[in-house]
């Protein structure tokens, strides 16, 4: 039965008096720093010198110090950079400063799941993860609302871990929503299974596969833009609100037929067993080390295939047609 916790099982108190660093002001590092601040927390940023967020931080009205220096003077530290950089950083900046009694945190557990982070026994090491995009989480939150969080225990050395990943999971908003209970390694698989075969890798391919089919056909690129990645969004609000039910009930009964009849064509028994083979392979770290071993070559493949990718007509087409709408979204805006 899973474990989900709401605003009154959380405890903003725990972190009061506490110094609490967050590493990085991306998407995620901004709307937690700012999230907390705004729920009283003293938070600082921790950068690399020279970064480009340092202004933007500042900016914000947050404290901006180095990662080792910030190390030194935490209580707590969410680490919010990139996975494949974070073990690097660690070592050099974090570690040497690590004290008994902090708390180590993280939004998600693939470095201390797959081993490239072993944190000393005498602190806790939790995780709280908001199962959306940093601007969401910023944007919920000054709406009153939250995105909904995980959060996990991994050392409980103190034997306020958990209370720990609560209160902060409120600082950010995700008690509004609802704080699940998880495992690093749940999180891990579960987060790293539904990006490369559903909202990621799924979802792309089959949009693309979709535009090409139509495209190679003989039909305006254009139409096929809107009738296969366009409409994708509206589709998935729906489903977002409503549920699956919601969205069938909100569309033609020709389209729910379609739903029923030709979805499983696509998505086959053979299309399963290729999930599981995916899953097999995050499961035994083949994926991990693969893209950790990408990262150390300088990810020639991994760049190669985002040029590609961006290179496409439909990307082509879907800039143009979306730079043309009323509200214009530009691509240095996102």
């Amino acid at each position: 039965m899973a474990q989900m916790f709401y605003a009154q099982d959380c405890n903003l108190e725990y972190l009061m008096g506490k110094k609490i660093a967050i590493v990085g002001y991306g998407s995620q590092g901004h709307a937690h720093a700012l999230n907390l601040r705004d729920s009283g927390c003293d938070v600082i940023v921790a950068l690399y010198e020279g970064s480009k967020s340092w202004k933007k931080a500042e900016d914000a009205g947050l404290t901006v110090m180095t990662t080792a220096e910030a190390a030194k003077v935490a209580d707590m530290i969410m680490i919010l950079i990139n996975d494949e950089k974070q073990a690097a950083m660690y070592h050099k900046d974090i570690e040497p400063y690590l004290r008994p009694g902090m708390i180590l945190a993280f939004a998600h557990g693939f470095n201390i799941h797959f081993g490239c982070i072993k944190p000393p026994k005498d602190i806790d090491v939790v995780m709280i993860a908001p199962k959306g995009p940093g601007h969401t989480v910023r944007s919920q939150y000054l709406e009153g609302k939250g995105v909904p969080d995980l959060i996990a225990v991994y050392q409980d050395a103190s034997g306020k871990a958990q209370d720990y990943a609560l209160a902060y999971a409120a600082g950010i908003g995700g008690a509004h929503a609802g704080i699940l209970k998880t495992t690093f390694r749940e999180e891990t698989e579960t987060d790293l299974f539904g990006e490369q075969c559903v909202l990621c890798g799924g979802v792309t391919a089959l949009m693309k596969a979709g535009f090409d089919t139509l495209v190679e056909a003989g039909y305006q690129p254009e139409n096929a833009y809107f009738e296969c990645i366009h409409e994708m969004k509206l589709i998935v609000d729906l489903i977002f609100a409503h549920g699956f039910a919601g969205m069938r009930y909100s569309i033609s009964n020709t389209a729910e037929y379609g739903d029923y009849e030709i979805g499983q064509r696509l998505i086959t028994e053979e299309t399963k067993k290729e999930m599981k083979k995916v899953l097999t392979e995050i499961q035994d770290g083949t994926f991990a080390r693969n893209w950790l071993l990408e990262n150390q070559s300088g990810c020639v493949h991994f760049l190669a295939k985002r040029r590609i990718e961006a290179g496409s007509q439909l990307e082509e087409v879907g800039k143009d047609l979306r730079s043309k709408m009323s509200w214009g979204t530009k691509v240095e805006e996102l």
